[in-house]
């Protein structure tokens, strides 16, 4: 595929694991027919992919024409080994950048997917438990022109001691002239990272972040505990998106940008994405090497797109798709609208197959569908306060903000 024409390549940091996917025939239906004790259980070839942020964000803005380097950290074993040589088969330049931790095991997933049945997963966090500013690759920062950092809630030294190390992480990569972006991912409530102080550790990283994009079950999930927790009481249901109303989203991008970030878009999988901006413009400024040309028409800015109409097949790593989309969009110093119904075209790509990356086309693919009449989903959320924007078909508008 060709690459994009752009001055500075993207960095993709963060979470990365191998994952091994066993084959499960038909008559192995439940969890008690796998799991018998002292059972020989015949399966099927395994099929062996990668996983993560790092990953999922990082080959799909590969397969979408960006120049890209990822920055994920694997041990000197037989996993690491394994993952390297499935993201170099992409690309034999996508590695340049990774870490391989002497003496250290890599992280791996055994994903146990019986015919018809939610899936389990047996996950090793592995040297992502140890990835640190100090893993950070100088050269590679230098050379980005924007550094993007996924998953820092399945990595433990980001959620000890405050959030000192993310936060370090994001300040070294605004040092080194990168605009930053940040993803995250939903813990276990159970585990040390879903007992965190998420606020806290926010406080500390936002200020050095330009781009920030949780999922809304994520976000409200780390900010508003008790709220979460209520919902999923008085609703019977752990799927939050569909009490996703303009008010609870503005509110809680309104408390993220309070924390010093300038860009907030909440993904809302199958109901699209959300954005409210800053209204300092002076903050794009501080964006480093991909700030926008204007900032005034990404200030002040509260924007809503629907998912394209598609047949679903998997939903494996939309999200990290749809980031890619928005960063892909974002690089190419596209306007707030264009950028966002990108974003939603790429993770509609995703959805078509059933692995992470493979349904991702060239970003030329993507427009061309969207120029060619590509038909969105009608908004299924309460939306008070949204109109159709002025400038880009299947884009709302919330017209609160006086933007003169």
């Amino acid at each position: 595929m060709s690459e994009i024409k752009l001055p500075y390549p993207v960095v993709v940091g963060g979470h990365i694991c191998l994952d091994i996917i066993p084959t499960l025939h038909e008559w192995q239906s439940s969890m008690e027919a796998i799991f018998e004790p002292g059972k020989l259980v015949d399966i099927g070839p395994a099929v062996l992919t990668t996983g993560g942020a790092v990953s999922n964000t990082g080959i799909a803005l590969h397969r979408l024409g960006v120049p890209v380097t990822l920055m994920g950290k694997v041990g000197d074993d037989l996993f690491g080994r394994a993952t390297l040589d499935i993201i170099g088969g992409q690309d034999e330049r996508l590695i340049k950048g990774m870490i391989v931790a002497p003496r250290e095991a890599s992280s791996y997933t055994i994903v146990i997917s019986p015919p018809g049945v939610d899936r389990v997963f047996l996950h090793c966090t592995g040297t992502n438990d140890t990835f640190g500013e100090d893993d950070l690759k100088a050269v590679e920062l230098r050379e980005a022109g924007l550094f993007h950092f996924g998953y820092p809630p399945l990595m433990k030294r980001m959620y000890q001691g405050g959030g000192s190390e993310l936060a370090g992480i994001m300040a070294v990569a605004k040092s080194a002239g990168s605009t930053t972006s940040l993803d995250l991912a939903k813990p276990d409530p159970a585990s040390d990272a879903g007992r965190a102080d998420w606020r806290e550790i926010l406080r500390a990283a936002l200020p050095h972040v330009d781009l920030f994009l949780p999922s809304f079950e994520e976000i409200l999930f780390m900010l508003h505990r008790e709220l979460y927790d209520c919902l999923q009481a008085e609703h019977g249901t752990s799927d939050l998106l569909p009490f996703a109303d303009s008010e609870l989203l503005s509110m809680l991008a309104e408390e993220l940008l309070g924390m010093g970030v300038a860009v907030v878009v909440l993904k809302l999988g199958e109901y699209g994405l959300y954005m409210k901006t800053t209204t300092d413009e002076a903050r794009f400024a501080s964006f480093g090497k991909y700030r926008p040309k204007d900032a005034t028409i990404w200030a002040g800015r509260e924007l809503y797109t629907t998912c394209y109409q598609v047949d679903v097949t998997g939903t494996t790593g939309a999200g990290d798709c749809t980031i890619a989309g928005f960063l892909a969009g974002w690089v190419q110093g596209l306007s707030p609208e264009a950028v966002l119904v990108g974003a939603v075209g790429v993770g509609a790509c995703n959805v078509e197959h059933p692995d992470a990356t493979s349904g991702i086309p060239h970003w030329s693919e993507v427009q061309h569908r969207i120029d060619e009449g590509w038909v969105q989903h009608e908004p299924k959320l309460q939306l008070g306060g949204f109109l159709p924007s002025h400038t880009y078909l299947g884009v709302l508008e919330r017209r609160t903000i006086s933007r003169g």
